[in-house]
């Protein structure tokens, strides 16, 4: 999503996916299954400039991109400061410290990716119809949506976000079907709405945050991977309401 915003910085735009998903895509989609695929693809476009948004781009993918391109300019998004092989590191979010970078001359550090959506939901006066905002990420790797809705109040109205790609999708679609207090979004288009209809969030220390809080939204960050420790020790340290893990007992305190 923060690349779609990125992509209007250029003219004739591609965009290439291991995702075949061209409704959320305002550009041309090739579909792929592995980097092998991908590196036939910058092949065939013979692009200016290639920009990778995807974390399992790996230092060895970037080595080999160089090795196979080194007249095409490669920008790769970075927020947990990896070691990369390329032109370009750009770094959006709000925790960005460029000094953490050991090549500061290829680091772009740039404001927040904000959606259009949200500039335009913004200008919005909603009913509050949700107490409580979720996103916990596409995938929910550790499952914790459940254990999180279990923990709230049945008295609350809860708005659950969660995509196709969520491996525990199935069990999350049967725990709330009896839940008249809870409604869930699965590859929604209408975040920003949401997010205006709510009082409150639960969210991952990521990119959502900026999301968050341009909307002026008080919220909960509860870190569920590595490469959100860089945003959750600025939000601990600028007095936002984290959690390092799930833990109900730390949840309601928190709440």
């Amino acid at each position: 999503m923060r690349s779609l915003v990125y992509a209007k910085e250029f003219g004739k735009v591609v965009y290439i996916s291991k995702s075949n998903k061209k409704e959320f895509v305002p550009y041309k989609l090739i579909a792929i299954q592995n980097e092998d695929k991908f590196f036939l693809q910058i092949d065939k476009l013979q692009p200016q400039q290639v920009v990778i948004d995807n974390y399992n781009f790996t230092l060895e993918h970037e080595k080999e991109f160089k090795k196979r391109f080194p007249t095409i300019k490669l920008s790769v998004f970075d927020d947990d400061y990896r070691e990369h092989f390329c032109d370009e590191i750009i770094n959006h979010n709000i925790s960005a410290d460029i000094k953490k970078y050991k090549n500061q001359k290829i680091i772009k550090i740039i404001p927040p990716l904000i959606r259009d959506e949200f500039h335009k939901e913004k200008a919005i006066k909603r009913e509050k119809i949700y107490d409580i905002f979720i996103a916990i990420g596409g995938t929910d790797h550790l499952n914790i949506n459940i254990p999180i809705l279990k923990t709230l109040p049945s008295s609350l109205h809860v708005s659950v976000v969660t995509t196709s790609a969520n491996s525990n999708l199935n069990e999350l679609k049967k725990y709330v079907t009896c839940k008249e207090n809870i409604s869930l979004h699965i590859d929604s288009k209408n975040i920003a709405k949401l997010i205006n209809q709510s009082k409150f969030a639960i969210i991952t220390p990521s990119v959502i945050v900026h999301e968050v809080l341009f909307m002026g939204l008080d919220f909960l960050a509860i870190k569920t991977a590595n490469n959100q420790d860089d945003m959750y020790i600025y939000l601990e340290k600028n007095g936002y309401k984290v959690l390092e893990k799930f833990d109900k007992e730390a949840l309601r305190e928190k709440l």
